[in-house]
């Protein structure tokens, strides 16, 4: 059976934890003049993968020990 390949775009937006996935958050990225810096500091930080997504993670994210 050939190795499994990493999907490289994955590997670079996505951290395994020990119960799922996390991810950096969205709309931190420019135009952050006219956003409020509570919601700027409310964005630092990763978040959880939502359940429903971590299937196809595991997919593109292949590990030798699951």
């Amino acid at each position: 059976m050939p190795k499994l390949k990493t999907k490289s775009g994955a590997a670079k937006r996505f951290r395994r934890t020990a119960t799922g996935y996390k991810h950096r958050q969205a709309n931190r990225n420019h135009i952050l003049t006219k956003k409020a810096s509570k919601r700027k500091r409310q964005l630092r930080g990763l978040e959880a993968v939502a359940k429903g997504d971590i299937e196809g993670l595991n997919r593109m994210l292949p590990t030798k020990a699951r």
